[in-house]
């Protein structure tokens, strides 16, 4: 873009750096600044003048999003402080609580067009047509639609939370800035007011908007599940060493941008040997660390993979419990031979549609359905849920 061009002197570098990602969030926040200042002092001028509420609210909106701009701004300068004694993993998500501020921002303007809306269905009023505001409404919804496309693409290319969440709050007002050019129309060709009535739709849009934004932004600070995409990515880097027999139980915490910890149970062939375990399970930490910048740490289970009769039962199991829950699957699977009777010790994995009754019932099911095929086998089921967004 022409303003990257003139403005960002490394903006075609494809490693986004920590110095990087803090000028182009700096650059993105004035840049809103600077517009929703000029939309909002505009509107709130013009729509005095022709009497509209839903142009005026659609001002205040605007002049939310200035303010919204700026404290993304300090979020961003916050974010990007080093570690330090108090806070070993980063100020990452001060970005986090930046956009949580904005969504309270945008609801609290909400509010306010929306008693100004009803107040003026109750009181009434003269709306007055001009041409001036039908231009500077048409105009606003195409600044604003370059605004959102604007902060889309930084988002994209910063991996910037706040600046995803201003894009969809930019685009939210195309919508709201249209609404109150069809109120104007109307009332030119129909002799119509509606401009409380919209002033209220307004208002209820930009709600809307603001529990958005709360969403997207609560989510990663109350933890979220892991999307399946990375899921992928790391179990598939893990797996891939020679020694590793399988993976689960992949947890990971983000504390702002590429700040993420994260465990896993990984399965190693016992034959290998603890010393050997061990030498494999350091590399995988630091591979992990250098290739996705995150700070992984390992348990190892060691399995057998050569014993024949606990990949039967395993296979068994398996199969019980596809015929009871067909989206359940089996992990941490071990065979403990005593000389009377032999444990088995495994987990099953079910969606999180499946009640804690069920649970109970399906390990219950899974133990008596075992016994029927072999009476001297005993069973220690763990039903749990995955870690693992749909």
């Amino acid at each position: 873009m022409m303003l990257e061009k003139i403005f960002m002197r490394r903006y075609r570098d494809k490693e986004v750096t920590a110095q990087i990602r803090e000028k182009y969030g700096v650059f993105a926040s004035i840049v809103g600044v600077i517009c929703n200042v000029f939309l909002s002092v505009s509107k709130i001028l013009v729509g005095g003048l022709v009497g509209s509420v839903a142009i005026v609210a659609d001002g205040f909106n605007n002049l939310s999003d200035a303010s919204s701009a700026v404290v993304s701004l300090v979020g961003i300068k916050l974010s990007s402080k080093p570690a330090d004694k108090e806070h070993p993993f980063g100020h990452g998500r001060y970005e986090y609580i930046a956009a949580l501020i904005v969504a309270f921002l945008i609801l609290e303007v909400a509010i306010t067009c929306f008693k100004d809306g009803a107040q003026r269905i109750v009181d009434g009023g003269e709306l007055q047509f001009s041409w001036i505001s039908i231009i500077l409404l048409a105009g606003s919804m195409l600044l604003k639609f370059w605004l959102s496309f604007f902060y889309r693409r930084i988002a994209k290319k910063v991996d910037s939370q706040v600046c995803m969440a201003t894009s969809k709050d930019a685009m939210g007002d195309v919508f709201i800035t249209g609404a109150a050019l069809v109120s104007m129309v109307i009332f030119k060709i129909f002799d119509l007011d509606i401009d409380g009535w919209v002033g209220c739709g307004v208002s209820i849009m930009i709600f809307i908007a603001g529990i958005d934004v709360a969403k997207d932004t609560i989510e990663p600070l109350i933890g979220e599940a892991i999307p399946r995409e990375l899921y992928d990515l790391v179990t598939g880097k893990v797996e891939a060493y020679d020694g590793v027999v399988g993976s689960h139980d992949l947890l990971v915490h983000s504390y702002g941008h590429n700040k993420r910890m994260a465990s896993i149970h990984v399965e190693f062939d016992e034959n290998l040997g603890m010393r050997k375990i061990h030498e494999i399970v350091e590399k995988i930490e630091e591979d992990i660390l250098r290739d996705l910048g995150m700070c992984l740490v390992i348990h190892a289970d060691p399995v057998n993979p050569n014993d024949e009769e606990a990949a039967k039962l395993r296979e068994l199991m398996t199969q019980l419990c596809h015929e009871y829950e067909p989206e359940s699957t089996i992990h941490d699977f071990r065979i403990m031979r005593g000389e009377e009777k032999t444990l088995l010790v495994f987990d099953v994995v079910v969606p999180y549609s499946v009640s804690d009754m069920s649970k109970r019932v399906l390990a219950l099911e899974l133990e008596n359905a075992l016994r029927k095929q072999n009476n001297n086998i005993d069973c220690r089921i763990t039903v749990e849920n995955s870690y693992i967004s749909d």
